[in-house]
């Protein structure tokens, strides 16, 4: 895809692939485009080139709330939660995408034990610390039975043993047949749960490979990890 602002160039060109029942990362310094590069496939942005599909389908032209429809979830980096709804609510909301009245009730309460979120069920979602904020997003993403999930910096906030976790349900996610996209700056997490990394820097794509490769690439180590 390529998008521009003004006279910038945010993606250049930069694209990914997502296949059911692995996780995919994106990592690359800030500026690089990858919330840009989740807003296109969202939906939120329209590219001046380049396209989405979905199972072989153009969905380019198709809204949020059709891509929502149709099985794509997304976590932002900036928390989009229903502050003043309870823990149990944020999730119902989500739940009704695909169900009603009980089932709905059912599916909240099935991803509220998922995330470990069941004692803060009727807590205000506004007076949850950030790390349990960021699991409540996730878990409102998977209340809606995704196909597709983006997650744009989940980890953040969160203390080691919330990441460890964390890093289990996206394993056990993706092991369900979900296409789980990564964007994060953590790269313990990145290297420890995705099966494809891709690098982004300036607004393309610079390598692409198993975490392992990724960590040796010469390109990538100058552009963002660091030396070795």
């Amino acid at each position: 895809m390529t998008v521009t602002f003004g006279g910038n160039r945010a993606l250049d060109g930069a694209g990914f692939a997502a296949e059911a029942g692995r996780v995919t990362g994106l990592i690359g310094p800030n500026g690089a485009g990858k919330s840009t590069l989740f807003d296109v496939v969202s939906g939120l942005r329209r590219p001046q080139s380049g396209h989405v599909t979905l199972d072989g389908r153009d969905i380019t032209r198709q809204t949020p709330a059709r891509r929502a429809r149709r099985g794509m979830a997304r976590t932002f980096q900036r928390l989009e939660l229903f502050g003043r709804l309870s823990v149990r609510d944020n999730l119902r909301v989500a739940a009704e995408l695909g169900a009603r009245g009980r089932e709905a009730d059912r599916t909240a309460d099935r991803v509220l034990d998922r995330i470990g979120l069941t004692t803060d069920a009727d807590t205000a979602a506004d007076a949850l610390p950030t790390g349990a904020a960021r699991l409540l997003e996730v878990g409102r993403a998977l209340a809606g039975r995704p196909r597709v999930l983006l997650l744009d910096e989940p980890a953040a906030g969160q203390d080691g043993e919330e990441t460890r976790r964390f890093a289990a349900l996206l394993s056990d996610v993706a092991g369900e047949g979900c296409a789980v996209v990564l964007v994060e700056h953590d790269m313990g997490l990145v290297m420890s749960v995705c099966d494809e990394v891709y690098v982004l820097d300036l607004g393309k794509v610079v390598a692409c490979g198993s975490p392992e490769a990724i960590q040796q690439d010469q390109t990538v180590l100058a552009a963002y990890l660091g030396e070795a």
